[in-house]
């Protein structure tokens, strides 16, 4: 699996909106699902198996629309750790091209204790 995650996702009418293309509230939904996806597939793998990721801070650059029936690829991975912080790239892509550019920041939570978690430095390499 490794730190890059992949999912194709087609286009149906739930995911349209009023002007014929995909809704900007989907593709967050989309960001949050597809981290959650890739996080359930690694966490077994590290010592957080029971704590979760709460979205903190995210950006997102729509560039270009897609329609129904269109074949998404998502693509999704982490970055070098900030502090208590874990930046994520999930990217959009139709027929090869980037259409949809989301940065987000993630904190680790323990729910059990109620608080954030912060990573060791090099927390992300122990997983490769």
């Amino acid at each position: 699996m490794g730190l890059m995650y992949e999912k194709q996702i087609r286009v149906t009418e739930e995911h349209i909106d009023q002007n014929n293309h995909v809704n900007n509230v989907q593709y967050v939904h989309w960001v949050e699902e597809v981290a959650a996806e890739h996080w359930n597939l690694l966490k077994h793998t590290t010592e957080y198996v029971n704590d979760v990721w709460m979205l903190l801070d995210h950006h997102i650059q729509y560039k270009k629309q897609v329609y129904l029936n269109d074949v998404i690829t998502v693509k999704t991975y982490p970055q070098t750790p900030e502090g208590a912080k874990q930046p994520r790239k999930v990217e959009f892509y139709c027929n090869d091209e980037l259409v949809v550019d989301s940065s987000t920041l993630w904190i680790l939570f323990d729910p059990e204790a109620k608080k954030i978690k912060r990573l060791e430095k090099d927390w992300l390499e122990k997983l490769i």
